[in-house]
């Protein structure tokens, strides 16, 4: 009796137990199939709108022209002209050298074209005359005018060589003086007096030249934002050896492609400096506007952004439920951000948005436009 009264209490107990996790399980299908309502939100109707933002970047003034100085011909220092510092004029004589055997190649030169010059006239002399008999019948034979005609042009051709190594030698002389090819200042002299230069392997320049007056402020701009510089745009930047005093420039050449080593975009400034208060070498802290780009977008507030696992997305309540949309930013300045996807104007979107919002949910309560 008593064991049949155990084994009724352990089939009710059973049944239950089944009875309690069915329900359960009936309770957990329904809320993965229901997705779980939004209290009443904050949302806003979307606008059109373009923003600017100024990047911040350090960048580096650069000589606008910059030159190594190095002697063509081998030869020594006779005399410099310049030193560090020096403002100099295009064309000005900085130093002049000496070599010797220049002077020796040159009268040598010289001699092979008083040779050969001799030669050709006696070999035109003598063509003229028998150029000049021929034209008797039967006295000269065609083959000998050909002959004398080819040892003319030979000469012709020897004489010319000549001319043309004695020229060679004068423009080597001609490299012996040392001149600036633009205006600028001498910013280094490796060489005194006397010293042996010439060109070749491992030679040292004689002299740094760089233009001073306009400089070139360079920039590397990231690639984030290489796509919305306004090339137009006004540039301003500061030097910390210069406190409180701000400098303008403008952009004036764009590289179009990205560093490979980088990942930037080369951009330079012209920059005036006729009062020389900016160096070559100073890196400045660089202030460059950018634009929002050319397609349309919408400016909407950064709380209003969700960056999740899968993308970065806007919701929009659309027949009282909400939508994940994917969007791209663009520019981000001051706690809003350009979007740019499948968006219109006058969308309704949710202020300040968490994963926690459900794609698809229904928004039970009242959506509040700011």
């Amino acid at each position: 009796m008593i064991k049949t009264i155990r084994m009724i209490l352990v089939g009710i107990g059973a049944v239950t137990a089944a009875a309690v996790l069915q329900r359960c399980g009936s309770t957990n299908a329904g809320e993965e199939k229901a997705p779980e309502k939004v209290p009443a939100v904050q949302a806003f109707l979307l606008t059109e709108g373009a923003l600017l933002d100024t990047l911040s970047i350090p960048g580096e003034l650069v000589a606008f022209q910059h030159v190594d100085l190095f002697a063509k011909v081998s030869s020594f220092v006779k005399k410099l002209y310049v030193d560090v510092g020096s403002e100099v004029r295009a064309g000005q004589l900085l130093a002049v050298m000496e070599a010797p055997e220049l002077n020796a190649q040159s009268e040598g030169a010289q001699s092979r074209v008083q040779s050969q010059e001799a030669v050709y006239l006696a070999s035109k002399a003598t063509y003229d005359r028998l150029l000049e008999t021929s034209k008797t019948p039967g006295t000269i034979s065609q083959n000998d005018l050909d002959v004398a005609r080819a040892r003319q042009q030979s000469d012709y051709a020897q004489y010319q060589a000549a001319k043309a190594a004695l020229k060679e030698v004068h423009d080597n002389r001609n490299y012996l003086e040392i001149r600036a090819p633009f205006s600028g200042v001498i910013t280094a002299r490796n060489v005194s007096a006397g010293a042996y230069v010439g060109p070749g392997a491992g030679a040292v320049p004689m002299f740094t030249l760089q233009e001073q007056k306009k400089l070139r402020l360079v920039v590397n701009l990231p690639e984030s934002n290489a796509g919305v510089l306004d090339q137009n745009g006004a540039v301003r930047f500061t030097v910390k050896s210069l406190p409180g005093q701000q400098f303008a420039a403008k952009t004036s050449r764009v590289s179009g492609a990205l560093d490979n080593r980088l990942r930037a975009q080369h951009v330079e400034m012209d920059v005036l400096n006729t009062d020389k208060k900016l160096l070559p070498g100073m890196i400045p802290e660089v202030q460059i506007p950018l634009q929002a780009g050319h397609q349309a977008s919408f400016v909407i507030p950064g709380s209003a952004l969700l960056n999740s696992s899968q993308g970065i997305y806007v919701i929009k309540v659309i027949n009282g439920k909400t939508v994940w949309v994917p969007v791209k930013t663009g520019v981000q300045t001051g706690g809003k951000v350009a979007v740019y996807g499948d968006l219109h104007a006058s969308d309704t979107l949710i202020t300040t948005v968490t994963e926690e919002v459900r794609n698809g949910a229904p928004v039970d309560g009242k959506v509040a436009l700011q």
